[in-house]
């Protein structure tokens, strides 16, 4: 089963480098103010000024700034998704607790590092309107039930769906209070996390 598309947040997708390259500096903007700023005060202008572009080449892309942010976790989900898929090809298929270690190593590592994130990991902090599907964490789950499946050779179905989405829901709770104890996530949280993923997908990777 291949991961579900989210909806898309852009009003045009870049055809030649020259373009995708101005996008690119977009979003890079937009996640170090972020951090700087917060969501609230985010600002489409302010984004243009740090990216080095006119305001029209923001609103070529994007209508608004929720928008530029939702393209951001996007990207970021792209970036998870990736990083594990690195991280699986130096692990066998016929073990699942390493491979759910380095979902979590994964997280951690682009928690720990990638600017914007800790505010816009994979979802503007505000309900999605489109929906459930839409929501972060159900989109995060499809991607790794996709993945998970293909390393370990499994057949994606519902209990595996569910049982995926749940540990993502749980994770997210877990991990948002390991580093609102920490700011670099509390080790004894984070590894009461890990063992709380391990215990739970026994009951369906086992």
């Amino acid at each position: 089963m291949d991961p579900v598309p989210p909806a898309q947040p852009m009003r045009r997708t870049p055809v030649q480098q020259r373009s995708a390259d101005r996008l690119a500096r977009i979003l890079d903007a937009c996640a170090e103010l972020l951090d700087e700023t917060g969501y609230e005060n985010l600002s489409t202008r302010a984004v243009a000024q740090r990216a080095g572009v006119p305001i029209g080449s923001v609103y070529r892309f994007f209508g608004n700034k929720r928008a530029m942010a939702i393209a951001l976790a996007h990207r970021n989900l792209d970036r998870y998704a990736e990083g594990i898929q690195e991280r699986l090809a130096t692990l066998p298929r016929t073990h699942w607790r390493p491979v759910v270690d380095a979902v979590l190593d994964e997280y951690l590592a682009m928690k720990r590092s990638v600017p914007g994130f800790a505010l816009v990991d994979f979802g503007v902090p505000a309900p999605p309107p489109e929906g459930p599907a839409a929501d972060p964490n159900h989109l995060v789950a499809v991607r790794l039930t996709a993945l998970l499946s293909r390393h370990l050779g499994l057949v994606p179905d519902a209990v595996l769906e569910r049982a995926v989405l749940v540990a993502v829901e749980a994770t997210d709770a877990l991990i948002q209070l390991a580093f609102r104890t920490d700011p670099a996530g509390d080790p004894g949280i984070v590894a009461e996390t890990r063992a709380m993923m391990q215990a739970y997908l026994a009951r369906v990777l086992d």
